[in-house]
């Protein structure tokens, strides 16, 4: 445990209260009254205050998270990945999956959606011995569907699932070119070390950056198409992009 408070950076005493609350895997018992604890439990700590800290998620919430009962909790895309790491610590598997069974109660078309977007290739279902099952971060994405659904974008309204195709093309344009220019900005230039920890850093930032940009477009097309009647046109993925001008430019 001291050596563990010294990997860390956090007391004994926080340590068992994540244990309480199911947030570790349970330590190797050897003999009586001694815990051996290995580099699963230093990663599930750390998990958790990158989460408490990074997130400002509370310890109820990132338990809901885990068992993919987001709830009231908005949870953003970079903190998936601590919170798998927490899921496939606990459960002792290269990366944590959920059972879409529990998802059914606060969502009740979640399998039906889960197929529709695993054609899509959004997610991906797995066969697991009590059902299909996906993963933690996959039931995040599934879970903002259902709440689009609850805001209206369902059958009725003409937003079936299949209308998120688009997102896959997009998506995979726009990493792409991430990770092009990344690679070929830090190539020769420094080590495996530092640039893991530059996007460990800089990814929720490249997320939101993005997310904004697109809220921008997004709002200014839509203000041209009901004010001004304009068309709006959807430029081609790779297409060269008009330079916008001001007036006397």
């Amino acid at each position: 445990m001291r050596e563990l408070e010294a990997r860390t950076g956090v007391n004994r005493e926080t340590i068992r209260v994540l244990f309480r609350e199911g947030l570790l895997p349970e330590p190797s018992r050897p003999a009586r009254n001694v815990a051996d604890y290995g580099e699963d439990h230093v990663r599930a700590i750390l998990a958790v205050r990158k989460l408490q800290l990074d997130s400002r998620m509370t310890l109820p919430q990132i338990k809901a998270a885990m068992q993919g009962q987001g709830g009231d909790t908005q949870i953003g895309a970079a903190a998936f990945s601590q919170l798998e790491d927490l899921v496939s610590t606990r459960v002792g598997v290269d990366k944590g999956y959920l059972a879409i069974d529990a998802l059914l109660d606060k969502n009740p078309k979640a399998l039906v959606d889960a197929r529709a977007l695993a054609n899509l290739g959004i997610i991906e279902l797995i066969d697991g011995d009590g059902g299909p099952q996906i993963s933690l971060t996959d039931a995040g994405l599934l879970n903002i569907w259902c709440r689009m659904r609850e805001a209206g974008f369902d059958e009725d309204h003409g937003f079936p699932p299949d209308i998120l195709a688009y997102y896959v093309e997009g998506s995979e344009y726009i990493a792409a070119n991430e990770a092009k220019i990344f690679l070929d900005q830090v190539e020769g230039r420094i080590g495996q070390t530092e640039a893991a920890a530059m996007l460990e850093l800089a990814l929720p930032f490249m997320l939101d950056f993005f997310g904004i940009l697109r809220q921008k477009a997004f709002l200014r097309m839509i203000r041209a198409k009901t004010r001004e009647g304009a068309t709006i046109d959807v430029p081609r993925l790779g297409g060269k992009r008009r330079r916008r001008t001001t007036p006397g430019s």
